[in-house]
């Protein structure tokens, strides 16, 4: 299942995606489901069966287009956990693919006024003098987790979505911490939807595909990350208490030497598509900071 948050003139709903892409609709489920947002959807089993037989009863030919729909990001996290290079590179000829990893995640936060919808376009500051941009897959915490053990971390994700985990890196390369570089207003765009973990399966075996004005620039999977989502939920717990709606985001893959190569930062105009498979794509427009709060 596919869950959404949409704005509405009377505050943001939860809806259920409908149908294929191309011609996806959206299902209300305040009242179907009894849950007032998709955070406490995700932590009910009930309200998860109620949604399920409502999409299964559904005739999409009576319902909205999510295309005219305007996407709230799919919750709004208490805490937004990063890590930092968990995907390995290249490995030469003769090397362990694993001789460079690091022990322990290295992982920083983004505060709440990072987060943006799916359809809000990212204003980049005046202040901002290199902004990056990071495809990642996000794991969404369902029930509260603390001291999890390892080989049940993964009952604690509700669903997955995506993150670009949109970074000044001239800001980020003045201090130890990155905290400034990482959290400017609106640098966390988030969805479109939350995918449960029924549709995605393996965490592990997902591709993760970022285009920039056409041209891809990364293209790796998640089975190269060094720790994996269930490591990643396990490890977080031991030192803190993830509540419902927390959000995870595991890293970036490197981009293509040729990306790389060709490094530049983003202006105005420039768009940045993040693919993950059996999770759909997210499109972040980027704007002057006198167009805040445009849409696409």
């Amino acid at each position: 299942m596919r869950f959404v948050s949409y704005r509405t003139a009377a505050g943001v709903r939860p809806a259920a995606v409908v149908g294929v892409h191309g011609d996806e609709r959206l299902l209300d489920l305040t009242a179907v489901a009894g849950a007032p947002d998709v955070v406490a959807l995700l932590g009910d089993p009930g309200a998860l069966a109620r949604a399920r037989a409502a999409i299964a009863e559904a005739d999409p030919a009576e319902l909205p287009a999510l295309a005219d729909a305007e996407l709230d990001a799919p919750v709004r996290p208490g805490k937004l956990l990063c890590l930092g290079y968990n995907y390995r590179g290249h490995v030469p000829d003769g090397v362990a693919p694993t001789a460079s990893d690091p022990e322990f995640p290295d992982v920083f936060v983004k505060t709440p006024n990072t987060i943006g919808g799916p359809d809000d376009a990212v204003a980049i500051p005046d202040a901002a003098l290199d902004v990056d941009y990071e495809g990642e897959l996000a794991l969404v915490i369902a029930r509260r987790a603390k001291e999890v053990p390892l080989e049940e971390a993964l009952e604690y994700v509700g669903g997955y979505t995506i993150l670009n985990d949109v970074s000044d890196r001239a800001w980020q390369r003045r201090q130890s911490q990155w905290a400034l570089g990482k959290c400017f207003d609106g640098f966390a765009p988030l969805g479109p939807w939350v995918v449960t973990p029924d549709e995605v399966g393996d965490p592990q075996q997902l591709d993760v595909e970022v285009e920039r004005d056409g041209v891809v620039t990364v293209a790796q999977s998640t089975s190269t990350t060094i720790f994996s989502a269930a490591y990643v939920v396990h490890y977080l717990s031991q030192t803190m208490t993830l509540e419902p709606g927390d959000v995870i985001s595991t890293g970036t893959p490197q981009k293509l030497p040729a990306a790389q190569d060709a490094h530049r930062a983003l202006v105005p105009g420039d768009a940045v598509t993040v693919r993950i498979s059996r999770i759909g794509q997210l499109t972040t427009r980027f704007t002057a900071s006198a167009d805040e709060g445009a849409r696409r």
